[in-house]
Order: C-alpha cells, then sequence, then structure tokens
C-alpha cells in the first residue's frame, strides 16, 4: 500500500547512504560526481532524483536506479494530489 505523504527521496539518501557511512554532503557530492550544490538541493528537498543521479547512486551506494527514482515519483504524486481539485479536467469520452 502507497504511502499516503512518501518522504523526500533525499531523506533516504542522508539516512541510508551518508550518514551511515560517516559522510558529510561534499563528500558524497565528490563520490557521485557532482557539484556539492546539486546534492545539497536533492537532499534539502529543492530538486527531485533525475534519472542521471539515479544512477549515481545506484552505481555509488547501492539500490537500483529504478528504485530511486520510484522513491522519486511516489513524492511527486502524493503532492500533486494535494491540490487536485484544482485541476479542472473531464474525463474525454468517444462517442
Amino acid at each position: 500500500m502507497p504511502m499516503k505523504n512518501p518522504p523526500h527521496p533525499g531523506l533516504s539518501i542522508k539516512g541510508a547512504c551518508l550518514e551511515p557511512l560517516n559522510l558529510t554532503v561534499t563528500d558524497g557530492a565528490k563520490i557521485l560526481g557532482v557539484a556539492r550544490h546539486t546534492l545539497s538541493r536533492v537532499i534539502n528537498g529543492q530538486a527531485g532524483i533525475s534519472p542521471d543521479m539515479a544512477i549515481r547512486l545506484e552505481k555509488a551506494f547501492g539500490g537500483t536506479a529504478d528504485s530511486w527514482l520510484r522513491l522519486q515519483a511516489a513524492h511527486d504524486l502524493a503532492k500533486a494530489r494535494q491540490h487536485e481539485n484544482r485541476i479542472d479536467v473531464k474525463r474525454y469520452a468517444l462517442v
């Protein structure tokens, strides 16, 4: 059953990848081959996990790129559901 409000996957990066290994954001960014600012934005929930970042996470820390992207998609969809009543679209039916 999907979580009602799945956390931003940046929390998983921090809690499952960096903290257990006593890595700083700077360390993690070097390992992933990205700018510190880029990783910091993901960890702080200001940016999402891109397919490129998902592959980097898979290679560096494990899990699959698919699983990292699913975490991001679940978070994004839950956020969109919070305002779905403002989306005024009717079901299209062929006549």
